[in-house]
């Protein structure tokens, strides 16, 4: 009797979670129970940190307490700080943070101690140097002077401080924490898994959220949302859109920012996304990329029944706040190190090796021939 072998491993539910749920009787993703849109509604990003993080939303005097830890952690070593600027300027940023990370392993003293406490202290300190570290390279590659951080600047200010030596309009920075919230967790993703199966090794924090990093990178992941603005500079202007989609549906081509292998109906995030998408755009006053986004999602729920997931608007919103294309992903990172970081602790609460089993189709045994006989 043949093997029922499951490719991907679909449909076959590996462990439990407390973090993170898509929820089919509201139709929404949850962190800890509470979704993501209603987060988005009324927290700033460090809340929802904090919650994924700790298991529910800070009081006034916790959350007081968890930025002050993150401030204080962000100041880069020397060493680090060298090591970017002597990163290569071609480089991707994707390789330049998992490579950040796996320096931040090296120089922790605490690196070798898997305790909760131990490993709760390391997060904070990923989590608050890594887009310090990013922020750096955006700077050096520019050619210009990496920016220190200011510690009376929230999360997402910051971010844009050291990138672009300014704080943006109060929209622009509520649309990116909006982003940096959609983008925090979504349970056994691929590069959460991949954290996990890490860290089922009983390896470190470091390594586990360095594999997820290299997850992360690909298109088929976190890369997506990079594919969507390359989509949409090959499209160029509104008047194109519809032809451009039609031929790609007819060269069954892929389309990329379209379809989720949990969301059927369509991706929950997307209607907060897509609303801070529009107040980007009209901050900006860039309503190109909107219309474009129109046609294109209209051919293709029309013609496939394929709704766009999350990286379909916020790709084209990290494009008009300024960021160059391959820091899309990157930003991904900063926000998912928090979900990445409560299923790691969650996987030590709770360890069992991963090790999965796999259908052998290879050659059936064989004899060894004597090299001077072959």
């Amino acid at each position: 009797m043949a093997e029922d072998i499951k490719k991907g491993l679909l449909g076959i539910v590996v462990d439990e979670t407390e973090v993170s749920k898509v929820m089919p009787e509201i139709n929404s993703l949850t962190y800890r129970g509470y979704a993501a849109q209603d987060l988005c509604a009324k927290c700033k990003f460090e809340e929802v940190a904090y919650l994924i993080l700790n298991g529910e939303l800070p009081s006034e005097k916790q959350l007081k307490d968890f930025e002050k830890v993150e401030r204080k952690e962000r100041n880069l070593s020397k060493t680090l700080l060298e090591s970017i600027k002597n990163f290569p300027k071609k480089s991707h940023p994707m390789d330049v943070a998992r490579t950040a990370v796996s320096i931040m392993g090296l120089e922790d003293k605490e690196t070798k101690d898997n305790s909760p406490e131990a490993n709760l202290r390391k997060v904070m300190r990923i989590f608050a140097k890594t887009p310090v570290a990013l922020a750096a390279f955006y700077r050096i590659r520019k050619g210009k002077k990496i920016i220190k951080p200011k510690s009376n600047l929230s999360f997402s200010e910051n971010f844009f401080y050291m990138c672009f030596g300014r704080v943006p309009e109060k929209e622009i920075v509520k649309a990116f924490d909006v982003s940096l919230i959609l983008y925090a967790e979504h349970s056994f993703n691929v590069s959460t898994f991949t954290a996990r199966t890490i860290t089922s090794s009983l390896s470190d924090i470091h390594g586990a959220i360095t594999g997820a990093i290299a997850s992360l990178k690909g298109p088929l992941h976190g890369g997506a949302n990079e594919e969507v603005m390359h989509m949409m500079n090959k499209i160029k202007k509104p008047e194109n859109a519809l032809n451009w989609i039609n031929n790609a549906l007819d060269q069954k081509a892929v389309v990329m920012g379209f379809g989720h292998r949990v969301y059927k109906s369509g991706d929950s995030r997307v209607p907060t996304m897509r609303e801070y998408f529009s107040k980007v755009a009209k901050v900006k006053k860039d309503k190109k990329f909107e219309k474009i986004y129109d046609i294109v999602e209209k051919v293709m729920i029309e013609r496939k029944n394929i709704h766009p997931n999350v990286d379909y608007p916020t790709g084209p919103t990290y494009h008009l706040m300024g960021f160059d294309t391959d820091f899309f992903t990157p930003i991904f990172v900063i926000s998912r190190i928090t979900g990445w970081s409560a299923h790691i602790l969650e996987q030590h609460a709770a360890n069992k090796l991963i090790r999965p089993l796999a259908s052998y189709k290879g050659n059936s045994y064989r004899k060894v021939i004597p090299i001077n006989q072959r």
